[in-house]
């Protein structure tokens, strides 16, 4: 469900009566919880935020986020809860255990087939069809995911445990999961007494026995280990030989990956800095490198809980994770509120508790000094043109209105160099009239607020009836004047493709919003589709 980017409709503090809702609700989905838990799932002082999105796919859901972490999600009016909900509560669903390889393919968008189901020696929780269960990795009770169960308990031995298993609605590293702060599953140990799986007591065995072998159980999965699944089928039962092969592989390949360590930190520091300073540095790196690459100033203002997960998330050198938690600042806002100080940016909240970035210099020398590593230089193409699911972004068209200069309008811009039929943008104008105007002199000396009009400026800008009358135009007023003598055109640029420049105005889109039966209100969208053609075609 959330495998691909979401649209955020809007994103507002809680009220008290939807709080007290919102608690009463979740007490009466998960009665497992105690009093003291449910305060810790809605907090009744603590900052708590209703945000209502759009999947992908079109659907509505509202997520309910607790520091700028997402708890719950509800969806038909059925509440679910998160990972990091579940990391807090492992014991609150059902659990079913997969092997670590599969939850790549999990993350990929598939769901949990019944033959990378672990069957434990005291046999599988007993779920009927429709149960929303959690899915857990070997070795770890830390639920990754939840998923619906299509079938029973029962119906699933009584199938030989083959088919689908469960339609996975969230999982840890999906978009819903990036929402949040992006830390990865905590280690939980199995309880004490559990009975664990013929396997994995061979493996524990084959372990005391063979000194330095590395077991895919100890490793925690992180979005930036590679682990080597490709021959792995979720709808096919695997050797136990062969799992144990597939688990030996990647394992080895995740503790290589570990070994080469940070590309982007001299070796000569990774003894002097503490692990504070070197997330510090990390968060300086990604928060430069978004700034000087990736955030335009038509982005602006820009949500800051944006900012981190789609721009400096997106700028973290592979192999690295950042934890702004294990950083000096241990919240981003006093990070921000950090860059604020030293006036690289300027953050204020545009709506209730809903902070947004309004203005960066790109002039400060923080930003002007800044190098961008090699590494994430190369990278950077790649990273923009893709997204995390490995499809091609959209990238909308810019759109840039133009002035040509006419027959009339020549001779004032003949001294810089235009002729007639060349197009410029306002800023070229507005630059074009000043050179000309101080190259000729025509400041009035008494007031510099004025312009005196020559005789090129009166033939120009000036009609028949006000030629006699006029001997000085404002500085506003001559500007105007001028950009309303010129043609207009404007410009598109499709992403990858050359600029199109195309006379006239562009034909602006109405958006109105209309009352439809049982007090529905849709918008409506009102824009000529032939001109619209012409200019995605360029004809």
């Amino acid at each position: 469900m959330f495998a691909k980017a979401f649209r955020v409709r809007s994103n507002t503090a809680i009220k008290g009566s939807d709080r007290r809702k919102l608690r009463a609700d979740v007490a009466a989905t998960f009665p497992t919880l105690s009093a003291e838990q449910l305060s810790e799932v809605v907090p009744s002082k603590e900052e708590l935020n209703v945000i209502k999105l759009y999947t992908h796919k079109g659907d509505a859901v509202t997520v309910y986020a607790n520091s700028r972490n997402p708890v719950l999600f509800e969806m038909g009016k059925t509440l679910y809860p998160t990972v990091y909900t579940l990391w807090a509560h492992p014991d609150l669903l059902p659990a079913f255990t997969t092997w670590p390889p599969v939850l790549h393919k999990l993350v990929g968008g598939a769901d949990l087939m019944l033959p990378g189901v672990v069957v434990p020696s005291s046999g599988l929780p007993q779920v009927d069809r429709g149960t929303l269960c959690a899915i857990t990795l070997v070795g770890n009770r830390a639920p990754v995911a939840i998923g619906i169960a299509t079938m029973s308990t029962m119906e699933m031995l009584a199938a030989g445990m083959k088919g689908k298993g469960f339609t996975v609605l969230h999982i840890y590293m999906d978009q819903l999961w990036s929402f949040g702060d992006k830390t990865c599953p905590p280690t939980i140990v199995s309880l004490e007494g559990e009975p664990v799986t013929e396997h994995v007591e061979e493996e524990e065995q084959d372990d005391k026995g063979e000194e330095g072998r590395v077991s895919e159980n100890s490793l925690p999965i992180d979005p930036s280990l590679p682990t080597d699944i490709g021959n792995m089928s979720l709808s096919e039962t695997a050797e136990s030989a062969e799992v144990e092969e597939s688990e030996e592989t990647s394992a080895n390949e995740a503790a290589e990956t570990i070994e080469e360590g940070n590309l982007d930190v001299p070796q000569e520091l990774e003894d002097s800095r503490s692990p504070q300073e070197q997330m510090d540095a990390l968060l300086h790196q990604c928060f430069f490198h978004a700034l000087k690459c990736k955030v335009k100033k038509s982005e602006l203002p820009l949500l800051t809980s944006t900012f981190l997960s789609n721009y400096i998330f997106s700028c973290c050198p592979k192999g690295q994770q950042i934890d702004i938690k294990k950083s000096s600042y241990k919240k981003f806002s006093k990070f921000l509120q950090s860059m604020q100080e030293q006036k690289i940016l300027q953050v204020k909240e545009l709506s209730k508790g809903v902070e947004s970035i309004v203005d960066v210099d790109w002039r400060h020398d923080s930003i002007r000094s800044f190098v961008v590593p090699e590494i994430a230089a190369s990278e950077l193409p790649a990273q923009d043109s893709k997204g995390a699911d490995g499809e091609q972004l959209y990238h909308p068209p810019e759109i840039i209105p133009l002035f040509g200069i006419s027959s009339k309008m020549a001779p004032l811009f003949q001294e810089s160099g235009y002729k007639k039929g060349s197009t410029l943008s306002s800023s070229e104008v507005r630059s074009v009239v000043i050179n000309y105007v101080k190259t000729n002199e025509l400041v009035d000396e008494t007031n510099k607020n004025f312009v005196k009009v020559n005789p090129i400026l009166c033939d120009c800008l000036l009609k028949k009836s006000e030629q006699d009358k006029i001997s000085k135009l404002k500085w506003d007023d001559l500007l105007s004047r001028c950009l309303d003598q010129l043609q207009p055109f404007h410009q598109v640029t499709f992403a990858g493709h050359e600029p199109i420049v195309r006379k006239g105005n562009i034909d602006p889109i109405n958006i109105t919003i209309a009352q439809r039966s049982s007090n529905k209100k849709c918008s409506l969208c009102e824009a000529s589709l032939e001109d619209s053609l012409k200019t995605a075609t360029g004809s």
